[in-house]
């Protein structure tokens, strides 16, 4: 059975964390399905159109797995279910998949549009990052309207799309994803400021 990762991220910009989450899943997936979309509890900074292009540009500088990598931006809803129902349309209801989020989004996962409908479609795979920790209280929560949750044994680095946004530090990002900034003047970012 095809075990397929399914990652969608705001990607504003998209960090070397996105990278390291990624590289891992490739690890341990056989397929990892990416996208970046509007998230409906967040103010983005540049347009999903941007954004896209930008986690096309991170991908690509993975190595040596990026193969099992995969961009969709056909995925890209608001509404984590009906991502996943395309998703299904894609790679058939028989692959397993595991929807990634991070520990930061897991207090709020219970509230999402149709969570229980949801957690019949997939597994929820919880990426540690600093500074949230993963509450027994949100596992049990989880579980108790029927999610079947693991934990990532993942150690992603603190790094943040909004920590680039607010600190402008080129070290959060790939040379190409700065290249595209710096080109396309995003985040108030100019060739002359570079």
């Amino acid at each position: 059975m095809t075990e397929i990762a399914l990652f969608g991220t705001s990607a504003d910009p998209p960090t070397v964390g996105h990278q390291t989450i990624l590289h891992w899943l490739s690890q341990h997936y056989d397929l990892v399905v990416v996208w970046a979309s509007d998230n409906p509890f967040k103010q983005h900074q540049t347009s999903l159109k941007d954004r896209t292009e930008m986690l096309r540009l991170a991908i690509a500088d993975i190595n040596p797995i990026q193969n099992k990598i995969n961009l969709h931006p056909e995925l890209s809803d608001r509404r984590t279910l009906v991502t996943v129902n395309k998703a299904r349309e894609i790679w058939g209801k028989e692959a397993e998949s595991s929807l990634v989020i991070g520990s930061d989004i897991l207090q709020q996962i219970t509230s999402w549009y149709r969570i229980e409908e949801l957690l019949k479609l997939v597994k929820v795979l919880v990426v540690p990052r600093l500074g949230y920790s993963i509450r027994q209280q949100s596992l049990e929560s989880l579980a108790q309207i029927g999610g079947k949750c693991a934990i990532a044994t993942l150690n992603a680095p603190k790094v943040s799309s909004s920590t680039y946004r607010l600190q402008k530090d080129r070290s959060l990002i790939t040379p190409a994803v700065n290249n595209y900034i710096l080109q396309n003047n995003l985040y108030n970012e100019t060739l002359e400021a570079g």
